[in-house]
């Protein structure tokens, strides 16, 4: 390991201007890029010689050694809310959204939610983080009360970690502002508008936002990311990611990953692959994307996940879309990689159109397919590929 690729574009917006120099040495922690518009401030993650920066990555070639427990601090500021936006915090659940912006708002009769949902199959680092560090996901969700003026704080969590439940329960207990919502076991468990429905027992509208009714919802690692910045000025340069799948160790978490760390890397350390295997998934399976062994850990990098070699199918494929799941692109390049030819593609009827992009009128609660299925089936489509559908 030593050269590595710290991204540019770790967020939504623009990618970020690098304001460091081929040649430059760098320190952990060090300020090395600035948003442009839209974004969220870059750190370097180890410590190292700028190689290049160009549109997309500032390179780095690390030095041997490297001092994980220290770096250089965000300088001083006057609120929190200001040092969470010079650690440069995005959602840590793979939104990526500029936190800062996210707690900019006021909600005195609204409610502060901590996403625990741990949505996607296969990931464990969020359940591991709340078991292991209750105390400091409390003084985090204070923290995010305190900056939106929101009088009450929940904990969304599914139901079926009992063990974390028990603990999180009497973890409250003592606390008059916070509680605990048992989320079902269902996909998209984690997505905002169904959090809101489960919790709050409001239905919003496909493109409404949260604050709209006095909601603001964060993911618990980014959460942990804001009681870094305000408590030690850590900036966020370290990032928890869950691998499992065709691997020697099946569902290991890793905390504190450094961003810009090569997937390859947590692949060796759980011992290697089980072959056969296939793609290499980062993030979650219905999300995901397809990527390869340098590609770098990022802010939003939830999963490192090897997948079987793809099942060959020459059949003509029809997709049903989901905007909760796989895309049109992700499913047909699986569709591709499985040999089939895609001959049809349609739409979920709950897909509603808002402002150029489609969104879920009701995450979670999947509608019969019939018609939909019949109509790829009278395009010529032998199969049905779908993106997430729980009927």
């Amino acid at each position: 390991l030593t050269q590595i690729l710290i991204p540019l574009k770790q967020h939504v917006g623009a990618p970020c201007k690098g304001i460091v120099q081929a040649g430059d040495q760098v320190q952990r922690g060090q300020l090395i890029a600035e948003p442009n518009g839209l974004g969220a401030n870059i750190h370097a993650s180890f410590s190292g010689k700028v190689v290049d920066v160009d549109g997309e990555n500032i390179v780095l070639t690390i030095d041997e050694e490297q001092d994980f427990s220290t770096f250089v601090p965000i300088p001083e500021t006057d609120s929190h809310a200001k040092a969470v936006e010079a650690a440069g915090i995005v959602g840590a659940g793979g939104a990526g959204f500029p936190t800062f912006l996210k707690l900019a708002c006021e909600i005195p009769e609204g409610l502060f939610i901590a996403n625990g949902a741990e949505c996607e199959a296969l990931l464990a680092h969020n359940v591991k983080q709340m078991s292991e560090h209750i105390e400091q996901l409390i003084r985090g969700m204070k923290y995010c009360m305190e900056m939106t003026k929101a009088p009450k704080g929940v904990i969304a969590v599914k139901g079926k970690h009992r063990m974390l439940v028990t603990r999180l329960l009497k973890a409250v207990d003592n606390e008059p502002t916070l509680d605990v919502y048992q989320l079902p076991d269902i996909y998209p468990a984690g997505d905002e508008r169904m959090i809101v429905r489960e919790v709050m027992d409001i239905v919003l509208e496909p493109g409404q936002l949260p604050t709209e009714v006095g909601a603001v919802i964060d993911n618990v690692e980014t959460i942990k990311r804001i009681a870094e910045a305000i408590e030690d000025r850590k900036p966020f340069i370290d990032k928890d990611v869950t691998v499992s799948g065709r691997v020697k160790q099946k569902e290991t978490v890793f905390v504190d990953v450094p961003i810009g760390t090569p997937v390859k890397t947590l692949i060796n350390n759980v011992g290697g692959y089980v072959e056969p295997h296939g793609e290499i998934v980062i993030g979650g399976p219905m999300t995901g994307r397809s990527g390869d062994e340098m590609t770098p850990i990022t802010k939003t990098s939830g999963g490192v996940l090897v997948a079987m070699p793809f099942p060959q199918e020459s059949r003509k494929v029809g997709l049903l879309i989901c905007e909760c799941g796989g895309s049109a692109e992700r499913m047909t390049e699986i569709a591709n990689n499985m040999g089939a030819e895609v001959v049809a593609a349609e739409r979920c009827k709950r897909m509603v159109e808002v402002n150029g992009r489609y969104r879920c009128a009701l995450p979670g609660i999947c509608p019969g397919q019939a018609a939909t299925v019949m109509s790829l089936k009278k395009q010529g489509a032998e199969v049905v590929l779908t993106g997430s559908c729980s009927d």
